[in-house]
């Protein structure tokens, strides 16, 4: 069976790579002849630092599925159609947004404060911040605030976009049409309900759509309405849910 897991809020907690207890859990699932994906918000440039060595080989989905990678370093990657970039950056100008925009490595951030992303953005600095100009194009771009965030939502909507809201941090998600985590699982050859999935927030819906079986960490309340199970927040609960599916799944 191929597990598919979120990774903050879900195995990782405040930035912090993968722990002992997790990362145990996870070689379970090894033993058992189970397969691993990761699927998160960051690129994959970010999501690397917080696996170890032995997992970083494994297949991912970054960007909420604008980035996939069999390999390391292999990595495909869906911009936005240019007339859609031109659109948001107009928006973000107008609305004196705060932002994090992606390229297929490098990134352009502009902060006027202090935000708790900022802790997980290149910590090993493998990429550059670049001049919004000096970017190939754009795969994601996160609103992290604007002088009026819901009429700048409101605006947004109107677009060809895919649009994650994170209540937990009051962040605009922004992906290109048609790309979610699911179409990321697609894009690794998976099929529908042939995998089990755990998140913890909006943009694990579609992922949770077509798993075979969900887990939601927390209380996300999307989310637990369409999980098969919701599981405490906690790295001790999560690890022996992980071994409990890893026996059973065999």
């Amino acid at each position: 069976m191929t597990f598919i897991f979120d990774l903050d809020g879900t195995i990782c907690f405040k930035g912090q790579p993968l722990s002992e207890v997790i990362v145990r859990s996870l070689q379970s699932l090894e033993e058992h002849g189970h397969s691993i994906i990761f699927a998160s918000a960051r690129p994959i440039r970010d999501l690397l630092p917080i696996l170890p060595q032995s997992m970083q080989h494994y297949p991912m989905i970054g960007g909420n599925g604008a980035f996939v990678a069999v390999e390391p370093l292999q990595i495909k990657t869906t911009f936005f159609e240019q007339e859609i970039a031109q659109s948001i950056l107009q928006l973000i100008k107008k609305y004196n947004a705060d932002y994090l925009i992606d390229s297929n490595w490098d990134y352009a951030y502009y902060a006027r404060k202090e935000y708790a992303i900022r802790r997980n953005l290149d910590p090993q600095q493998r990429a550059f911040n670049q001049p919004l100009d000096n970017l190939p194009g754009f795969v994601k771009v996160v609103i992290l605030d604007s002088d009026d965030n819901e009429l700048m939502l409101d605006e947004l909507s109107t677009l060809s976009v895919v649009i994650s809201k994170h209540g937990n941090e009051d962040i605009i998600d922004i992906s290109p049409q048609n790309i979610d985590k699911w179409a990321g699982i697609q894009a690794l050859s998976i099929a529908p309900y042939d995998y089990i999935a755990f998140g913890n927030d909006a943009n694990d819906l579609s992922m949770f759509t077509f798993a075979k079986y969900s887990i939601c960490v927390g209380n996300h309340p999307q989310l637990v309405e369409l999980a098969n199970e919701a599981i405490e927040s906690d790295e001790q609960i999560i690890a022996s849910k992980i071994i409990e599916l890893a026996e059973n799944y065999i």
